[in-house]
C-alpha cells in the first residue's frame, strides 16, 4: 500500500514538474547593456494535461556588489517590470517545444551596473478543476 502511495506521489510530482516553464534565453551570466534591448525566450514544455495561460511578468532586479547579500528571491521582489501581459507560447519547429520571445529593454536611468536577476513569473491554470499555479524562474545577468 505504501508503494502505491509513493508511486502516486512521484507521478504527480513528475507531471507537475514536466509542465514547468523555463528561461531558455538569455542564459546564466549573459551581459546586457543599460538602455539596450535583449530577447527573453520563455519555453513551456508540451504536456498531456490541459493548461490555460493567464499571464506573465518579466522583471529585472539590480543586485549591486556593494550589497553583501544575494538578490531577493523572485517571490519577494520582481524589480523593474520589463513586461507584464499575455503569454501565448507557440510551437515553431518540429520536433520542438512551444515558446514565446519577448523583446525587452534594460532600464537606463538610475540602474546599477553589475549583477542583476532576471525573473519570470508565470500564472496559469492546470487541469479540469482548474488549479491555479504560479511559477517563478530566474537567471543572473551582468548589466554594463
Amino acid at each position: 500500500m505504501k508503494l502505491l502511495a509513493t508511486l502516486s506521489l512521484t507521478l504527480c510530482f513528475l507531471t507537475a514538474h514536466a509542465q514547468r516553464s523555463f528561461i531558455w534565453s538569455p542564459s546564466e551570466g549573459t551581459t546586457v547593456t543599460r538602455g539596450h534591448q535583449f530577447v527573453v525566450q520563455v519555453v513551456r514544455p508540451n504536456s498531456i494535461q490541459g493548461s490555460t495561460e493567464v499571464g506573465i511578468v518579466i522583471g529585472l532586479q539590480s543586485c549591486p556588489v556593494t550589497n553583501p547579500y544575494p538578490c531577493a528571491p523572485p517571490n519577494e521582489q520582481v524589480g523593474s517590470i520589463l513586461y507584464n501581459g499575455k503569454y501565448n507560447p507557440q510551437l515553431h519547429e518540429m520536433p520542438g517545444r512551444p515558446y514565446q520571445n519577448f523583446t525587452v529593454t534594460v532600464p537606463d536611468v538610475d540602474y546599477f551596473a553589475g549583477r542583476a536577476q532576471l525573473s519570470v513569473s508565470r500564472f496559469h491554470l492546470i487541469g479540469a478543476g482548474p488549479s491555479p499555479t504560479l511559477e517563478l524562474n530566474n537567471v543572473t545577468l551582468n548589466v554594463v
